[in-house]
């Protein structure tokens, strides 16, 4: 099973897929299609209400949702591509600008993690990973910033190895900064969890880390 790319109506910065694989899906979210058009690239599918947009494409495969609904159109995209068997889910155009909606993605990648996946925001500075009860490994030579935050309650059994600041068996909460803006040295890193998530998120870089969760170890493709 390949990735499933979804991509929203937020904020975009340069940044892009450096190809797609035949078992990849790849899903617009509203907006998002705009930003698949302007690179030549047509969605499997296009899923949401299409207020951002302001139009629904001459699409064959097109789920529509009324505007006055519970879910986001990045929410609504995520489900379809579990629905298919997808867990590694990377996700375009879904940090920054809105704040707002920004927190609501990273509410969402939680949730995927909670369940066994993973899911992976992209931005043009930053990237942003949920971990629940397993580990990303960073390989040599990444340089730049990395921090994590409890996220959805404690985070118990933190180990953060090959960094500036290593921890060992540590504990984080909503309520502080302690593991704000470490730094790579070079070698190997690694981020675990044993109990509770963990929001990872770090400096964009073309090398992206391995994932080992309850059920899955393979890279992030």
């Amino acid at each position: 099973m390949g990735v499933c790319y979804i991509f929203g109506s937020g904020a975009y910065g340069g940044e892009w897929p450096a190809a797609f694989e035949e078992d990849d899906l790849i899903i617009a979210a509203d907006g998002g299609y705009a930003a698949l058009e302007a690179h030549g690239q047509q969605p499997h599918l296009l899923v949401g209400d299409f207020d951002s947009l302001g139009y629904v494409p001459p699409h064959p495969r097109i789920l529509r949702h009324p505007v006055e609904k519970d879910d986001t159109d990045t929410a609504l995209a995520l489900e379809q591509g579990w629905e298919r068997g997808y867990r590694v889910f990377h996700l375009y155009g879904c940090l920054g600008g809105r704040l707002d909606h920004t927190l609501g993605n990273l509410q969402l990648l939680t949730n995927l993690a909670r369940r066994g996946g993973l899911g992976v925001l992209v931005g043009a500075e930053m990237t942003a990973a949920t971990l629940c009860h397993g580990q990303l490994t960073f390989p040599a030579g990444c340089r730049g910033s990395l921090s994590v935050f409890a996220a959805g309650g404690v985070a118990e059994g933190v180990t953060i190895r090959g960094l500036q600041y290593p921890l060992e068996g540590g504990r984080l909460t909503g309520g502080e900064t302690l593991g704000v803006s470490n730094a790579f040295l070079g070698e190997q890193a690694a981020v675990s969890v044993d109990r509770g998530c963990l929001l990872v998120v770090w400096a964009s870089q073309s090398v992206l880390p391995v994932w080992s969760g309850l059920d899955s170890h393979q890279a992030i493709p």
